[in-house]
């Protein structure tokens, strides 16, 4: 995932877009390519999407806005999701969150001064059997405890 500078988008977001913008229901995979491609949508990425496609601004932040999945801040090097499903969430789901923004010393929708993490709840990541279930990037921890935190996030600050 590219952090790039957003005012050149790269040629594949931009032949994505032009491939899609014509297309009915378009905006929603026009976001998600761009959030693939920069981690985020920014305020500046959001304003050219609405230049490329016609797309009015408006229209762009409301979907963007309604979506938990999109983001408008740039996230930590090491993004934390933790599974607020419905089996994660009664095994502690909520509970692991609050542990590791205390850790961590983050707000809700924050990123570490050091810009290493964030923490994100999400629905499901599909590994309900491990409940309650945390990844951090491509790794995933399952049938955690509050006290699994420090040691796994210590991996990462010392990464």
């Amino acid at each position: 995932m590219a952090t790039a500078d957003v005012g050149d988008f790269p040629l594949e977001l931009t032949s994505f877009i032009d491939e899609w913008k014509e297309k009915p229901g378009s905006l929603i995979m026009i976001l998600h390519k761009t959030q693939e491609t920069f981690g985020f949508i920014s305020r500046q990425a959001a304003e050219k999407l609405s230049r490329l496609t016609g797309i009015p601004l408006a229209r762009i932040y409301g979907v963007i806005t309604f979506y938990h999945f999109f983001k408008t801040t740039k996230p930590g090097k090491h993004k934390i999701s933790v599974c607020l499903g419905t089996a994660c969430y009664l095994k502690g789901g909520q509970d692991l969150i609050e542990e590791a923004r205390s850790i961590l010393g983050i707000a809700p929708d924050a990123v570490t001064e050091d810009g290493l993490f964030s923490i994100d709840p999400v629905r499901c990541v599909g590994c309900c059997g491990l409940a309650p279930v945390m990844t951090v990037g491509n790794d995933t921890y399952g049938k955690l405890t509050k006290d699994q935190l420090p040691e796994i996030i210590a991996k990462y600050q010392n990464a």
